[in-house]
């Protein structure tokens, strides 16, 4: 059995900083492959062998790095090589090899670099060494999971609100849900799947629960899905002590929007792809400028098909705010981030600063304007500290979403807390909170803070759905 995705990730990141100052493949390649086959728990000498010599094309005597038969080549350089010539050379050698053990896999690497051929489907997937722990799923066939394409770096954009109204529409059709609990199980899927990506969860977490976890038919992804949404709801210290490993890269959301009990889900094959093209886009680079218009376009197949005609895009808000009022911020700190009191004065400014949008539709204006302004602020509290090490950046936030106003004509909350939530990144990243919206044809008030951002963001997405 292979080892759990937390476990290979951790031991992921320990050998890329391990092996960060690696450079000679003379000296160093060998030590390198077997802590690097050690990452998935496999003894690089029980399924393949180092140095084996083949004759090449030429009839000339060659010497693979590593092969492993049927599975997988290796030809390693020192730092800095050409790795397409290494690809070459790699290739020249499957001349020698015996037609049954030709492998499936070329990997060249210069310590720094990794480039890994799928010679089956003719793909090519590049990344560095400090990349790693994040894209270790790339190597999934060594770990002993299913290989599955690698997921799309592209934004989320129409490409997700389309994908998300097909699967309202399946599970309307369908599920047996509808009105508000539909609303609310949708809501759940949309968090789990920004979750999957930005720091919530362990990354890919969801996206592999089910694909491993679910069958190939659906029928059991809604009994699946109602235990993952129980055991979002439950605190850690709370769970069953046998509980699968896999499941704890799950986090406890202790906000309200998977405590509601829902009806048992009926899901089907075709649901469940649609549900997995979902998790196959990376959300981490979503822009919050689309995330309201994502939710209601997904309900509103109306306004699915006008999506344009009601969301302004993250570059034509920047188009108008940076001459407004940002670029004049931004110099106005290039002036006095040397002089301290001066910069403590220019803090206090940013955190009095008052914005309102009198049409505020989805909210996109007030989300980037603040994530923005957080972005400033973190520039000007670095300056202050100046490398000093803080345990708690959050007391050093002055900018609050109170500030942030909207007016709208519709009762459904814009901009909700997981676009704020992307506004300010993971928990991880800076402190502060999400900038979570209540649209009421008044003014959009923030949500009261939390200690865990992404459990407000929950608590946040849970109104929206319970609020219409």
């Amino acid at each position: 059995m292979p080892l759990s995705r937390r476990e290979i990730r951790t031991r992921a990141t320990k050998f890329a900083k391990q092996w960060v100052a690696a450079h000679n493949e003379e000296a160093e390649a060998k030590p390198f492959w077997v802590e690097f086959f050690n990452i998935f728990g496999i003894r690089s000498t029980t399924v393949g062998s180092y140095e084996m010599h083949v004759k090449k094309l030429d009839a000339a005597l060659g010497k693979i790095d590593y092969f492993w038969p049927g599975h997988l080549l290796v030809e390693h350089k020192s730092k800095g090589k050409d790795l397409k010539k290494a690809a070459i050379q790699a290739a020249d050698y499957l001349h020698g090899v015996k037609e049954h053990e030709k492998p499936r896999y070329i990997v060249v690497s210069d310590f720094a670099r990794f480039v890994v051929y799928n010679l089956a489907e003719g793909t090519e997937t590049e990344l560095l060494l400090e990349e790693l722990p994040n894209r270790i799923e790339v190597f999934d066939f060594i770990a002993g999971y299913e290989a599955r394409p690698v997921r799309e770096q592209d934004p989320v954009n129409i490409k997700a609100a389309e994908l998300m109204g097909r699967l309202h529409d399946e599970l309307k059709a369908s599920s047996g849900l509808d009105g508000h609990q539909l609303e609310v199980y949708l809501v759940r899927l949309l968090f789990i799947l920004f979750a999957d990506d930005t720091g919530i969860f362990e990354r890919d977490a969801f996206y592999n629960f089910i694909v491993d976890q679910t069958r190939d038919d659906g029928t059991d992804v809604g009994p699946q899905l109602a235990r993952l949404f129980q055991l979002l709801n439950t605190a850690e210290d709370k769970r069953p002590k046998n509980l699968d490993e896999r499941l704890a890269d799950f986090k406890y959301i202790n906000g309200k929007l998977f405590e509601e009990q829902l009806p048992l889900a009926e899901w089907d094959g075709g649901m469940r792809v649609t549900l997995m093209e979902c998790a196959s886009l990376d959300w981490a680079t979503i822009s919050p400028a689309i995330f309201g218009a994502l939710f209601q376009s997904a309900m509103d197949p109306k306004m699915r098909r006008n999506l344009g005609a009601h969301y302004t895009s993250e570059q034509n808000i920047l188009k108008l705010i940076k001459p407004l009022f940002l670029d004049e911020l931004w110099d106005e700190f290039e002036k006095v981030k040397g002089d301290k009191n001066k910069l403590n004065k220019f803090h206090d400014k940013l955190a009095n600063l008052r914005f309102l949008d009198p049409a505020c539709g989805c909210g996109n204006f007030p989300v980037i304007t603040y994530r923005e302004l957080r972005t400033l602020e973190m520039r000007v509290i670095e300056a202050l500290m100046k490398g000093q090490q803080v345990v708690d950046v959050d007391t050093l936030v002055l900018l609050n979403v109170d500030r942030f106003y909207g007016i709208g004509d519709r009762r459904v909350p814009r901009a909700n807390s997981a676009g704020g939530y992307v506004a300010r990144g993971p928990p991880t990243e800076h402190a502060g909170e999400p900038a979570v919206w209540r649209v009421h044809g008044t003014r959009a008030a923030a949500q009261e803070r939390h200690h865990c951002q992404y459990q407000c963001a929950a608590r946040g997405l849970a109104e929206l759905a319970t609020e219409r």
